[in-house]
């Protein structure tokens, strides 16, 4: 797999350890949608550091906690299991189901361009944190990094034009420093 496939897949998870004795993995999920994306027969795709891209079918899945535990074909002890500790689990883009309207892959957020309503450039989106309601842009400008609440009231986003238009309440700019470059 090159280099720009791999970049243009999807994060759903990073494998945070082994479960067990049998080459289970536990994997702290970075989907919203677990019990859709972690199934029997699935493929993901992991890669650890600048590696080589590993395809991993997933042969059993159950939940402890909130937290996907996953058998994987051919990994079937611990000392195998234990080389996947740390990889980076992604999916082909093209397996996103369609979301409801005002709702946002992140992937469709980082990159896009953020402007004030006046025009001003304050920077593009280089991550999302939180989520569901709680989340908030994480948008580096020139001078500094700039948070910014994900509400509707706040941001008009168009994912096509790759563009974040920002009505920001008084002193929400300000409060993250020094933005302006």
């Amino acid at each position: 797999m090159s280099e720009s496939e791999w970049d243009e897949m999807v994060l759903v998870g990073i494998i945070a350890r082994t479960h067990g004795i049998r080459g289970e993995v536990i994997l702290k999920s970075e989907t919203d949608f677990p019990e859709e994306r972690f199934k029997v027969g699935g493929t993901l795709y992991a890669r650890i550091g600048a590696g080589p891209t590993e395809a991993l079918q997933v042969t059993s899945v159950r939940f402890q906690q909130g937290r996907p535990i996953l058998g994987l074909a051919g990994i079937s002890s611990i000392d195998e299991a234990e080389r996947l500790a740390t990889a980076v689990v992604k999916v082909p883009a093209s397996e996103q189901g369609p979301l409801p309207d005002g709702t946002y892959y992140h992937h469709q957020l980082i990159g896009c361009e953020v402007l004030t309503k006046a025009g001003e450039e304050i920077g593009r989106v280089a991550s999302v944190g939180g989520n569901g309601s709680g989340s908030w842009l994480v948008v580096r400008g020139r001078r500094a990094e700039v948070l910014i609440p994900l509400a509707t009231e706040i941001c008009d986003i168009d994912v096509r034009a790759k563009r974040i238009v920002v009505t920001p309440p008084a002193g929400l700019l300000e409060v993250n420093g020094e933005w302006r470059g």
